[in-house]
């Protein structure tokens, strides 16, 4: 058997967070565990979010797999995609990109197919993102028939409403990722499509599908009708080159979500919607696959893995294609460092005895400057004799011209008699008195002014649906509104007829 699983992680360090106690060799435990957790000879991960000069060996290599990276090239901490493939899965062939600009023609998938209606600039930009990553095995069926297997690692673009030039960018990936994958079946290859394609296809596959406007208009989900037989594995009106695998197997199942929005929380509730395939050709659906599944339990991410199993046995390839990270110079050990150009290098002699002889005339000439420099400076007898220069003492002897006062002087009596013992003792007790008086009104003012300035944040206001408290949120959406705050209802998004869901309570803030 052979098991793929896809997963949109979201931040290839983000789900180690926590796996890991001890801070040493964390990554590299992590990221085995990830890896052990999914249990699949062909991890295919998506939105990796790092280039190639964060990557780091215990996060890219891994003891048992054999790991191939694609980055972006315009971002940093942005897209990319990633496979990790079990030392019995080894392909015999890996390539980034689906244009063949980035191919080195060195182990590389091949297929291109007709690409003349794209320019060099838009194939470029296309495969600029680390958007694409292609793995070709070798695989044996039950009946013994060796096989080639070519798996297209994607992560589609998003289509941002407020952004129609990448709805463009999305669509013309989508139009290259087909070319790419019936190029290759046109060459006998057999194809899976896995990862993050953005699109929900059918109504089934959004919770609120029925509240969007013009669904089933999308471009994305025509491009999917195009691509795609009808669900049940069987012939019917339309018939495309793939099967989406998981329709395949549970035609009708609903609720079956691989992506919840984090800021609404609506993961509680499974108020997503379906954004993530394992896409098969017809005949290797058909004949090979036994099960495709979800796996909502495994966290760390917006999005939960999912997979097939194909009943097929891998061939291992005897060497890993040159696209594999341990041959990447940082990680293989060849790659040159900064001391290699910092070397002393072996004097010539005669350059040696002539640099002292330089040395020795300049301190010669230093010593010739510094003699007159003395001899020109005046003497300390001849530039003080004038003005008699004083001593440093004379500045703390006691000054003439004020004479000390007498020991013997009597200060002239001011007619005041003097106080008993008991007058001086209640002076004393009155005056503390009235200092601590004075000290308490004074601190009971500063207490009560720091109390208003900070008084902290004024209650949250109550839900009209659910009569709890609410949150602020803050408005980011770029209009007259941006920047400000309102309350909503704290419970996670869910559907409108569940009564443990968000209510629609809304409220302006009031500006402080």
């Amino acid at each position: 058997m052979l098991r793929v699983v896809s997963w949109n992680i979201n931040g290839i360090r983000r789900p180690l967070q926590g796996v890991c106690e001890e801070p040493s060799n964390c990554t590299a435990m992590a990221m085995g565990r990830v890896l052990d957790k999914l249990d699949a000879d062909i991890v295919c991960l998506q939105e990796t979010k790092v280039t190639r000069d964060v990557l780091t060996e215990p996060l890219a290599i891994i003891e048992g797999y054999n790991s191939y990276f694609s980055f972006s090239r315009n971002r940093s901490g942005y897209s990319g995609v990633a496979t990790f493939c079990k030392d019995s899965a080894t392909p015999v062939a890996a390539e980034e990109g689906l244009s063949g600009l980035l191919a080195t023609h060195n182990g590389d998938v091949g297929c291109y197919g007709n690409m003349d209606e794209f320019t060099q600039e838009e194939l470029r930009a296309l495969d600029s993102e680390g958007r694409a990553l292609l793995t070709q095995h070798k695989i044996r069926t039950s009946e013994g028939k060796e096989k080639t297997l070519t798996l297209i690692n994607v992560y589609c673009p998003h289509a941002d409403p407020g952004k129609p030039e990448r709805l463009a960018f999305k669509m013309r990936f989508y139009r290259l990722l087909q070319t790419r994958a019936e190029a290759l079946l046109a060459a006998g290859s057999h194809v899976i499509i896995l990862g993050d394609l953005n699109t929900a296809h059918r109504p089934i596959d959004h919770w609120d599908a029925v509240n969007l406007e013009c669904f089933e208009d999308d471009p994305g989900r025509k491009w999917m009708d195009s691509l795609l037989s009808n669900p049940g594995c069987q012939a019917e009106s339309h018939v495309g080159p793939f099967i989406d695998s998981y329709r395949c197997f549970q035609p009708k199942q609903e609720g079956a979500f691989t992506c919840w929005s984090v800021v609404s929380g609506a993961r509680p509730l499974n108020y997503g919607c379906r954004l993530d395939y394992v896409l098969g050709d017809r005949t290797l659906v058909i004949d090979t696959f036994q099960a495709s599944f979800l796996l909502p339990e495994v966290m760390g991410s917006d999005h939960c893995p999912v997979g097939a199993v194909l009943s097929v046995s891998s061939v291992p390839a005897k060497q890993c294609p040159p696209l594999c990270t341990r041959f990447l110079p940082e990680f293989a050990g060849t790659q040159l460092k900064i001391l290699r150009f910092l070397v002393r290098l072996e004097q010539d002699p005669v350059f040696r005895q002539s640099a002292l002889q330089l040395s020795d005339q300049t301190q010669v000439q230093m010593r010739q400057n510094k003699a007159r420099v003395r001899s020109a400076r005046p003497r300390p007898s001849q530039a003080g004799s004038s003005r008699g220069q004083k001593n440093l003492r004379s500045y703390f002897q006691p000054s003439s011209s004020h004479p000390q006062a007498s020991p013997n002087l009597e200060l002239p009596s001011l007619g005041m008699t003097p106080k008993t013992q008991e007058e001086e003792v209640m002076a004393k007790v009155v005056e503390e008195q009235a200092k601590a008086s004075e000290a308490k009104d004074e601190k009971e003012l500063r207490t009560s002014f720091w109390k208003s300035v900070l008084g902290g944040p004024s209650p949250m206001p109550l839900c009209g649906g659910h009569g709890e408290p609410c949150v602020m949120r803050t408005v980011k959406k770029p209009g007259p509104n941006l920047g400000r705050h309102f309350y909503m209802c704290a419970r996670p998004r869910g559907p409108p007829t569940d009564p443990a869901s968000r209510c629609n309570f809304f409220l302006w803030s009031r500006p402080s």
